[in-house]
């Protein structure tokens, strides 16, 4: 989830961070002017908020809760990990935004959407969740067939299964709930704080930043490159990049960062649920067994092509209503 323009003065006294691969088509989507490099600014800021995120981090955790973690209370852990989005997420996300861009508004994309817009993307999202579900199957079971044939594979998917262990037991503790208190607390710190934060970050300012240089779609899949690699899921990466594009795609349709916000809690919403009525085994296991295969690939093959026409109609409403509005 551009065609883009800079202002006339702009192009000429910057040529050096002048869009020469983005199209134009709508004023819409001009471009304010940066006050410092936007796309320098948007790769310090990605450097910037992964050593704060994943290091200062985790050091405030040692801080906090010592070497011995299991003891901790899980509930303090909770919201230690929404405070540590607010703050090492969403805030520096803001401050670098206000330190590039006099108006942070339409690199944000503060703007509420229409309703129809929000529903529109929501159906695809629809779509693209079971999408993405099948080809982890399908992935994995390929990924299986190669280690057991080849030495290294196995070596690599070994250390893999390891990393993807320590994940699926970290999300695991955060999302088990012993009361409504604690569904709502899982539900506030997994869906909606990360929802915020990280699509304001990723969607609003680096995204954003991004379309300075490169055509809108390729700053949405740059920009869903590193969202799947922050998330440190090794089996998930490729599921983690195709939904980080679909929401840049959606944040640049709409124009507004609350449908791909929108989108983003629904997500985890989704899977918080998917935990809560499967359990661990089944809403973390990813392996396909051998006789699900065929099931499994005309299942991928049948929502790819509904998600294809999906997105085809998508450019269509989206250009009919550029060509209505001129």
């Amino acid at each position: 989830m551009i065609n883009i323009k800079f202002m006339d003065e702009h192009q000429q006294n910057n040529s050096n961070d002048a869009p020469e691969e983005t199209e134009i088509s709508s004023p819409q989507y001009q471009l304010p002017e940066p006050l410092v490099p936007p796309v320098q600014s948007a790769f310090l800021a990605l450097i910037a908020v992964f050593l704060l995120y994943q290091v200062g981090g985790s050091i405030l955790t040692l801080a906090i809760f010592g070497f011995d973690f299991q003891k901790a209370d899980i509930n303090a852990v909770r919201l230690l990990t929404g405070a540590g989005q607010i703050v090492f997420i969403l805030v520096p996300a803001l401050i670098f935004a206000k330190f590039v861009f006099h108006d942070v508004t339409p690199i944000i994309r503060f703007r509420w959407p229409r309703a129809k817009d929000a529903g529109i993307f929501v159906i695809g999202l629809i779509i693209l969740v079971p999408l993405l579900q099948s080809y982890l199957y399908l992935q994995n079971y390929v990924f299986q067939i190669l280690a057991d044939n080849n030495g290294v594979i196995k070596s690599i998917k070994e250390f893999l299964d390891v990393v993807d262990k320590f994940v699926e037991q970290t999300y695991s503790d955060l999302l088990k709930s012993n009361n409504i208190f604690e569904t709502i607390l899982i539900i506030f710190i997994v869906a909606v704080v990360p929802a915020a934060c990280e699509e304001i970050f990723f969607r609003g300012f680096i995204q954003k930043s991004f379309e300075y240089r490169y055509k809108p779609y390729s700053a949405a899949l740059l920009t869903a490159f590193f969202f799947g690699l922050y998330h440190f899921n090794p089996y998930g990466l490729v599921a983690l990049v195709a939904l980080g594009t679909y929401l840049g795609y959606a944040a640049y349709k709409s124009d507004s960062i609350a449908v791909p916000v929108l989108l983003h809690f629904l997500n985890n919403f989704i899977a918080i649920m998917a935990f809560f009525i499967f359990g661990n085994e089944e809403f973390m296991t990813s392996n396909v067994k051998t006789e699900e295969f065929s099931g499994q690939m005309i299942s991928f093959g049948i929502l790819i092509f509904i998600f294809v026409a999906f997105i085809a109609w998508v450019n269509k409403y989206y250009k009919n209503l550029q060509l209505n509005k001129e």
